[in-house]
């Protein structure tokens, strides 16, 4: 298995507003209630670029930012990826809305803006990061590819962010797509080797299996479950919840008709 730290996390999703303050409901210790609340407005960006943000690029940079200043790691120094199975789909509804028009008139922010990387251009941006980054898009395996790629980028030697982040799509594109809410997760990863002594909210390690994943959610409570199944980006849930309530936790996520093995141990196991 691949093995990593964990130094920090960020949240935010329906109901989940950050992850200090959804610590509870993720742990089972309250109940989750729905409340699609939008991303805070990051702060990393000058007012211009900021008011071109969209909802998916303001949920990937709200996160990153959590995760990073939990971790307390120079975001300079970590590689990146990032990982969204839909991109902005809004964004590209609307230039397609505008291309089928007689005599379209294509925005270059709205272009831009439609690019799968564009919450990690924004990040990279924000923080005047050179550092190597990668985009991950995988269908409803996202999460699993992220941080599969997340953790091989350990072997440079780096701390790693790993952002993944959807929100839903517009009609007509969302009877094809099904996103319900809006989600996104942050985690900063370490090598084992730079924190022999340990340290962080504790150890993860990952193996691929080439055989299915079976009832992935099943230990959430329902609540969260609904909301693992309703978006790509939340099938980080259960690994959000086995760090809230910091107990050892064995999981499997889908990995197209493979799986990823997931073994985590809090603290300084």
């Amino acid at each position: 298995m691949i093995p990593a730290r964990i130094l920090g996390v960020g949240l935010w999703g329906s109901g989940l507003p950050g992850f200090p303050a959804s610590r509870a409901v993720l742990a089972g210790q309250a109940p989750w209630a729905a409340e699609d609340a939008p991303p805070p407005v990051p702060g990393l960006l000058p007012p211009a670029e900021r008011r071109r943000l969209g909802t998916t690029v303001r949920l990937a940079l709200a996160t990153a930012a959590e995760a990073v200043a939990m971790a307390g790691i120079d975001p300079h120094a970590a590689h990146n990826v990032f990982a969204t199975s839909n991109g902005d789909g809004a964004v590209v509804h609307a230039l397609l809305e505008e291309l089928a028009r007689p005599a379209p008139q294509l925005s270059p922010t709205q272009f831009h803006n439609s690019v799968h990387n564009a919450a990690a251009g924004y990040w990279t941006i924000a923080i005047g990061s050179r550092a190597p980054t990668q985009c991950i898009a995988l269908h409803d395996a996202t999460f699993a590819a992220g941080l599969l790629a997340a953790m091989v980028e350990l072997a440079a030697g780096a701390p790693v962010l790993f952002c993944v982040h959807d929100a839903p799509l517009p009609a007509p594109l969302a009877a094809k797509r099904r996103t319900e809410t809006g989600f996104a997760a942050a985690f900063v990863l370490a090598p084992v080797e730079a924190e022999p002594e340990g340290g962080g909210l504790g150890r993860l390690a990952v193996r691929y299996q080439p055989v299915p994943a079976e009832a992935p959610f099943a230990a959430l409570p329902p609540a969260l479950r609904r909301l693992a199944e309703a978006n790509p980006a939340a099938q980080a849930l259960p690994l959000l919840a086995a760090i809230a309530a910091g107990r050892p936790a064995r999981l499997a996520l889908p990995y197209l008709d493979a799986r990823l093995d997931l073994a985590f141990e809090p603290g300084d196991a």
